[in-house]
């Protein structure tokens, strides 16, 4: 890892936090290779949505088994801030200064550096309320109704409204989280990340130049940093790099903790149809084109921690596991019941069986027939993942009206024991706060699981998933990214 002196002392805008992400990015890059990227598109106006990137990553790929893929950046950090009063003008310029220093001295894409920002609630409530109710769009099904709402915990969170729901190993209550801002930093190289996170603590250099670091006068201070990590096989790696216990089990081909490839192309919309404007397929809210947030969004972030021991059925880190950890059982979790594939002869060696396998779309009745038992042997009831996902995540001409950007983790953050665990960094673009609401409901489908008597182990992924931290945000245009609204606060 470079030595930089900003990050190891304590930084300007919080220390602590950069330092963890530092560290963390360091770890991983160990054992992380750097993808040979074609070039990306250069001299071009970069997109208004901010999220629609996915010409500056890999092009699609040929899974084995199922249909195309995509990797996006190997590294991700999450950094969420908090600010100690309303921005003015002034801050507005340092902002938009920031931005596009980072944007001219690395090339913007997956091989180069890709930065979003987005706002919380607590932002928008700093603005004059008449100038925020005039901008921000409204629930076309319910105009009472913005398209940012604070994050709820979910059915299945831990939380005083949910008595009780308990988790095997992590009983952590949920947090919905009242951050100002979120940037989203992504890159193939962590050594560019760590860049940038020394410059916001007040290295003065940016790609090896002179270039002064952000300069908030107090206004913005770093509240958390979270460390995500997206390659084939790179679970695997750090698993046996820190000698977790089922390290063999799990799919050495597969960019996510559960074995499952989560990139495939079909799962996620295209990205016009997650803004406020929406689509032909699909719209939302009241906003139009040529509105200030048209080509806005909400980005939801959580962090989860995952239950692997659970997963493979192991009651300890020595006890092998169970049936109920065999690839049969736990691609019904992930996927659809029943099993998408047989797996191989083994259950259990290198996840037991492929990693990449087709997220087919079985429309928003498919989890209600299986958790009465249709299409299933006599006695079963069960639900998978996709299938609970797909009661409410599609338009109704079938295109996902989602775009997700989660990845694993491996650390601390809120483990009651304080030891480093597998993490889920979840985050999605969605049209509004009210439809990932829904989402999450449906992913749950508690009201299923009651009306048909699906047992929990029965219900696709909710079981291993201790959620801590939520919040929803949004992600302005690119032309208003910069504290949006504050130029017409006058």
């Amino acid at each position: 890892m470079p030595d930089h002196p900003a990050v190891r002392r304590r930084a300007l805008l919080g220390g602590g936090a950069l330092a963890a992400a530092a560290t963390a990015l360091a770890a991983c890059s160990s054992v992380a290779r750097t993808p040979d990227r074609p070039a990306t598109p250069r001299g071009s106006t970069l997109p208004d949505i901010q999220f629609d990137v996915a010409r500056y990553s890999a092009p699609e790929q040929s899974s084995p088994t199922g249909g195309p893929f995509t990797m996006p950046p190997v590294h991700t950090v999450y950094l969420t801030a908090a600010l100690s009063r309303p921005p003015g003008p002034a801050d507005q310029r340092e902002l938009a200064r920031v931005l596009d220093e980072l944007e001219s001295r690395y090339e913007f894409g997956a091989a180069g550096l890709m930065t979003f920002v987005s706002y919380g609630l607590p932002y928008f409530r700093r603005l004059p309320g008449d100038l925020v109710g005039a901008h921000l769009p409204r629930l076309l099904a319910d105009p009472t109704r913005s398209v940012l709402e604070e994050a709820v915990p979910g059915p299945t969170d831990v939380h005083p409204d949910h008595p009780g729901v308990t988790k095997q190993r992590f009983t952590v209550p949920v947090r919905i989280e009242t951050n100002d801002l979120l940037f989203t930093f992504r890159s193939d190289r962590a050594t560019t990340i760590q860049d940038v996170l020394a410059w916001f603590g007040g290295s003065g250099k940016l790609a090896g130049e002179p270039v002064p670091s952000p300069a908030f006068a107090g206004l913005l201070t770093v509240t958390s940093t979270r460390h995500m990590f997206t390659q084939v096989g790179l679970p695997r790696s750090v698993a046996e790099q820190n000698q977790l216990p089922y390290a063999r089990f799990i799919q050495r081909d597969s960019p996510m903790w559960m074995g499952f490839s989560d990139q495939q192309t079909n799962a996620s919309g295209p990205p016009a149809i997650c803004t406020f404007a929406g689509t032909d397929a699909a719209r939302l809210t009241t906003a139009t084109p040529g509105d200030y947030l048209d080509n806005g969004s909400v980005q939801h972030l959580s962090h989860v921690i995952l239950d692997m021991l659970q997963f493979y059925d192991m009651a300890t880190a020595t006890t092998p596991p169970s049936e109920n950890g065999s690839f049969v059982k736990r691609v019904q979790y992930m996927f659809h019941a029943p099993a998408v594939h047989p797996g191989n002869a083994d259950q259990l060696t290198d996840g037991g069986g492929p990693s990449f396998l087709p997220a087919e779309n079985r429309g928003p009745d498919y989890a209600e027939r299986t958790a009465r038992g249709i299409g299933l042997p006599a006695g079963e009831r069960r639900m998978g993942h996709l299938s609970t996902l797909q009661r409410t995540s599609r338009a109704a001409d079938g295109t996902p009206m989602h775009l997700r950007i989660d990845g694993p983790g491996f650390d601390a953050m809120d483990v009651p024991d304080g030891s480093s665990q597998p993490k889920l960094h979840f985050s999605v673009f969605v049209p509004t706060a009210d439809f990932f609401a829904g989402m999450r409901r449906s992913q749950a489908s508690v009201d299923l699981a009651r009306k048909h008597r699906v047992a929990e182990q029965d219900n696709g992924l909710e079981r291993f998933l201790t959620c801590t931290r939520r919040q929803n945000f949004l992600v302005p245009p690119r032309r208003h990214r910069a504290f949006p609204l504050v130029e017409l606060a006058r």
